[in-house]
């Protein structure tokens, strides 16, 4: 097959893949990212946490409501005599005190229900539930600026995705460019018109082309992978949307303050100060007493009579039925206070570490909001950078063509050189390329002048 057969072969094939990608649309772009990345998808389980973090929390004003019974089989020696309980391992057998150890055995019961209730703790319990909300919040600013960022930074590969696609346009042109041109100087050299030399320098330009085409492919490929691992899908190709990046945005030269109340990343990290505060408001409550109430009802069963004693040894029963029946009860309801002392000294050593550490992410908030007033500026004057240039692209690619197409011209009459040629080819690309850049300029700037604001509607109201 002839080459130039091979060419439009290949050429079909390419068109035909590329036919099958897909077109990605900017806010569909940050849509699927929005639903599919892990980060976004994980701080919105953590959301969902510290909200079940406060329903738990609440729970902590209910008393504490305990029911026991047990059943068992044993003797029922007593020994006067003092002890301490170990572990809840030794036995809590009662019974008389006989002369000599026996093994008289009986069933006996204990059933028991108990109330205990803290039902004042001085705001302990309150304050705790102001914690739990105020980390629902911290969360709730979490996820905020998450997706904040994440939008930012999908918009960006978009951006750059674009860039590389019309970087890439540009070199296959220079590369068509470059075989037109070299086509012209195999003929004139041939012919005898030129020395063999210019076949030289026509061949390394259209070397140079290709390799410079290829490391376009190469950083196509690189942003595309940028952009799908935001978007959190497999790998594939996208036909991007260029009909906005010739054209100056509406909003370009809107005034956008900053707020600090409003701004993602600001709140979230005025969140953070806020929990901290709320937690030392609740270590400091834990130098204040507990006032509790307390409620026992209990009831006894046992195989051994009450005339049990040395001179009744016999008085008791082996029936399972007769010793689990409850036949002794008793009743307890009180109130008391526990108030460890030494707690309002620990207290305050806790209540100093949660301060200082209040400082901290004070001093950290500081530091953000002064990083991001830095970039409102910046981007404030990249704007004025980028339309400078978006103005004055155009008019080195109209010079840089006029040059180009007047230097082939005078050599194919014979009038110039291949070297003033490739120079003239090496300034066109250059100047398609900078035309390429300078558009995208514009609008990464739009994008860091709303990512510096905390408005992200700034830049996508553009489409």
């Amino acid at each position: 097959m002839h080459k130039k057969n091979w060419f439009y072969f290949f050429l079909f094939l390419l068109v035909g893949i590329r036919s099958n990608s897909q077109t990605l649309s900017l806010k569909d772009a940050v849509q699927m990212a929005l639903k599919n990345y892990g980060t976004v998808k994980a701080k919105a389980n953590y959301l969902n946490a510290s909200r079940a973090s406060v329903k738990a929390t609440s729970l902590e004003y209910l008393p504490n409501l305990n029911v026991a019974a047990q059943q068992a089989y044993g003797t029922a020696n007593g020994q006067f005599g003092p002890l301490f309980a170990s572990g809840g391992l030794n036995a809590s057998s009662s019974g008389p005190a006989f002369p000599k150890q026996n093994w008289n055995a009986a069933f006996g019961a204990l059933y028991l229900a108990n109330i205990n209730w803290d039902f004042f703790t001085f705001g302990r319990v309150q304050q705790k539930i102001k914690v739990a909300e105020a980390q629902v919040l911290r969360e709730t600013n979490d996820l905020e600026q998450e997706k904040f960022q994440h939008q930012v930074r999908v918009a960006s590969a978009y951006l750059n995705l674009l860039a590389a696609q019309r970087l890439k346009l540009s070199q296959q042109k220079n590369l068509d460019r470059a075989n037109a041109l070299k086509t012209v100087v195999v003929v004139r050299t041939k012919n005898g018109l030129n020395p063999g030399v210019d076949s030289s320098q026509a061949n390394a330009e259209v070397s140079n082309a290709k390799i410079a085409l290829t490391n376009a492919i190469d950083y196509e490929m690189e942003q595309t992978s940028q952009l799908v691992q935001l978007m959190g899908i497999p790998y594939q190709e996208f036909l991007l949307d260029t009909l906005f990046i010739n054209r100056i945005p509406a909003s370009l030269y809107d005034s956008t303050p900053l707020n600090e109340e409003e701004h993602p990343v600001l709140k979230f990290y005025q969140s953070r100060i806020q929990v901290s505060r709320q937690q030392e408001k609740y270590y400091d409550r834990y130098k204040y007493p507990v006032l509790s109430l307390i409620g026992v009802a209990q009831s006894r069963g046992s195989g051994f009579h009450n005339n049990y004693s040395e001179p009744y040894p016999n008085a008791f029963t082996h029936n399972y039925w007769s010793g689990i029946q409850p036949d002794r009860s008793n009743y307890l309801i009180g109130m008391g206070v526990t108030w460890n002392l030494t707690n309002i000294k620990r207290t305050r050593q806790q209540v100093t570490v949660q301060e200082w550490t209040s400082k901290g992410l004070q001093d950290e908030y500081e530091v953000i909001n002064q990083q991001i007033k830095v970039q409102l500026a910046l981007a404030d004057q990249k704007m004025k950078n980028a339309i400078a240039n978006y103005h004055e692209a155009p008019v080195q690619l109209k010079a840089a063509s006029d040059a180009y197409l007047q230097k082939t011209v005078l050599y194919r009459n014979g009038l110039s050189n291949i070297v003033d040629v490739t120079q003239a080819l090496y300034t066109l690309n250059r100047a398609e390329t900078d035309r390429d850049i300078s558009n995208n300029n514009v609008w990464q700037a739009l994008l860091l002048k709303a990512a510096a604001s905390g408005d992200f509607s700034l830049f996508m109201n553009e489409f």
